[in-house]
């Protein structure tokens, strides 16, 4: 796959990144030693490096007295912390940039890189019914912006897996949902995405207890990606890591092959759209 990297010269994180690398080696401490001495895993140090995770100030005081750094990270952390996203979202949506693969289990409702405007809008509404719409549009907006990613016709792979509930959760409407998962299919049908649905005829599997996302990188450890309400956490240890991405291939195992998914998919929007002009 074509290498996705930060550009050290456009982006103030891969700077701090590329810096740390140098500073690291100049110590002559591996990402382990370092990572040791932050209380943080040899991986997050290399996701630090690569630009995939950010250097909070909390870390960036530590980075700076262990590598005797005069101060450099702590006066520079900030130039990467700026961001659009919620904070508990923030370094997801960054490493998610960055990803030469994404994997996604959706339990519930379509993943965000899915989303149409109208689907959106509704599950936004349907999170803060007093926001203003100008906060809605917002974060519609920051919501679709990351769906340039998948403007590129092959990096990264997307694989998504959804539960056969994201199908037949009416969300905004028939049309909305027509609109929707036509989507989908138009995306499935370019060959730029990969989608199976675990029908509700399989049963138990092994994600029943929530999202997973799965992201790899050409220069980066792996990192999964787990929310909550309200809530999402960050991943890299490895053994974790290597868990969910157990999990994730059990429920490919029961889900539908991508032939039937798709036909399920275009069945349930004829569904919705018939319903439409019912």
């Amino acid at each position: 796959m074509p290498r996705k990297k930060l550009d050290p010269s456009t982006s103030p994180r891969a700077m701090l990144g590329t810096e740390l690398r140098v500073a690291r080696e100049r110590a002559g401490l591996s990402q382990l030693a370092l990572g040791e001495k932050l209380f943080v895993s040899g991986s997050y140090v290399g996701q630090m490096e690569a630009g995939t995770r950010r250097i909070t100030l909390e870390l960036a005081h530590a980075i700076d007295e262990i590598l005797k750094t005069d101060g450099f990270f702590v006066r520079n952390c900030d130039a990467g912390a700026k961001s659009k996203y919620p904070d508990h979202f923030t370094e997801a949506a960054e490493a998610e940039a960055l990803a030469t693969a994404i994997r996604e289990f959706a339990p519930l409702i379509i993943p965000g890189l899915l989303q149409t405007e109208a689907y959106a809008r509704e599950v936004f509404l349907a999170y803060q019914p007093t926001a203003t719409a100008e906060v809605i549009d917002d974060l519609i907006a920051n919501r679709l912006a990351r769906t340039a990613l998948l403007t590129d016709p092959t990096t990264p792979l997307l694989w998504a897996v959804l539960d056969e509930a994201v199908l037949r959760r009416v969300v905004g409407g028939p049309a909305v949902m027509a609109e929707a998962l036509g989507h989908i299919v138009t995306l499935i049908r370019a060959r730029r995405i990969i989608v199976q649905v675990v029908p509700f005829s399989a049963g138990a599997h092994a994600a029943l207890a929530g999202t997973i996302k799965l992201m790899s990188f050409e220069d980066a450890p792996p990192l999964a990606y787990v929310t909550g309400m309200g809530t999402g956490r960050l991943l890299d240890d490895p053994a974790t890591v290597a868990h969910h991405t157990l999990t994730y291939d059990l429920l490919t195992a029961s889900a539908l092959s991508p032939t039937q998914s798709l036909a399920l998919i275009e069945s349930t929007a004829e569904d919705y759209s018939h319903d439409e002009h019912a």
